[in-house]
């Protein structure tokens, strides 16, 4: 069954970063015929996308660098919300959350970064591209490390939830080979060896993609636990009731359970009742209970009755 949560943060800011380059890196390619910008150096032939960014695709490369970190971010920010409602494996100490807020912060660092790298391009602002280019590898390396460090404390922990092991060497790979090219990039960049660096520049973004669609594996188990919302009307004083439960756990009270031994996931369900209500059969967690309570219970029953069960995608 397809599922729409909040995996699509992830996948939608895969798709326009890996879209953007592909875009720009085939412009550069069929469309000028390996032109050589005036941004780049004499003894360069390859351009950098920076080189690319700075000419007529530029709006281009500001919307797809917004998009794309943007998206990243509010991936950020739902892994922490749905770990703080239960929905995924929960940080449970005081370490784990702070590494939760480490890995937000230098990603919103890496965000301002990458942004203002594609406003300020390294033909007009070369000095101040170059600044913020720094600091959107540094952000996202350090946000990397931390969340890394994070779902190795959970796995720990939750020894049965196997995604949250694939998602740690997931994330561990990226770290290593993306510091591994960051250092080579650095160093040939600035002893003047353009061709490597501008080569090793286009590696690094696009495993950038990757590692934005890795979170698809962190936020896609939410979605069997996202929240259905349940009216049911009818019956003499029945008055109306919402019941809002999740599908794993359709249960009438408040509850969040944590049985990872005998695999029973993460589930949370919640009542809210507003007037009257039919009485405690009425409570039953089956949709058609709005139907039947009323009988047994010998009041009078409208044909008009009825439970409207609504889905919500989030």
């Amino acid at each position: 069954m397809f599922r729409l949560s909040y995996w699509v943060f992830p996948v939608i800011g895969g798709l326009v970063w890996l879209g953007m380059l592909l875009g720009m890196l085939l412009h550069w390619i069929i469309n000028t015929g390996r032109a050589i910008y005036p941004s780049m150096s004499a003894n360069q032939q390859i351009a950098y996308i920076s080189d690319v960014g700075a000419q007529e695709l530029k709006p281009l490369f500001i919307a797809g660098c917004t998009v794309t970190t943007v998206l990243l971010d509010l991936s950020f920010g739902a892994d922490r919300w749905l770990r703080h409602r239960g929905r995924l494996a929960p940080n449970t100490t005081r370490a784990e959350k702070v590494l939760s807020g480490l890995t937000m912060l230098f990603a919103v660092v890496g965000t301002v970064g990458l942004i203002l790298l594609s406003v300020f391009d390294t033909l007009r602002y070369p000095r101040q591209h170059d600044i913020f280019l720094l600091l959107f590898i540094a952000g996202y390396v350090l946000s990397a490390i931390f969340i890394c460090w994070e779902y190795q404390r959970l796995r720990t922990r939750y020894r049965d939830q196997r995604i949250l092991g694939l998602s740690f060497y997931m994330k561990l790979f990226f770290v290593i080979i993306e510091i591994l090219l960051a250092i080579a990039f650095v160093a040939t960049t600035f002893t003047r060896n353009y061709n490597p660096g501008a080569i090793l520049e286009w590696v690094i973004a696009f495993i950038f993609s990757a590692y934005v669609f890795s979170f698809y594996v962190d936020l896609y188990p939410a979605a069997a636990t996202k929240p259905q919302l349940q009216v049911s009307g009818g019956g003499k004083g029945g008055g109306m009731k919402a019941r809002l439960m999740t599908e794993r756990d359709p249960g009438p009270r408040v509850r969040q359970q944590h049985d990872y031994r005998h695999g029973n996931g993460f589930n949370a369900a919640s009542e809210l009742e507003d007037g009257s209500s039919f009485g405690t059969s009425a409570t039953a967690t089956h949709p058609m209970a709005s139907f039947e309570a009323p009988r047994a219970a010998g009041q009078d029953w409208r044909p008009d009755s009825r439970g409207r069960p609504m889905a919500s995608n989030f």
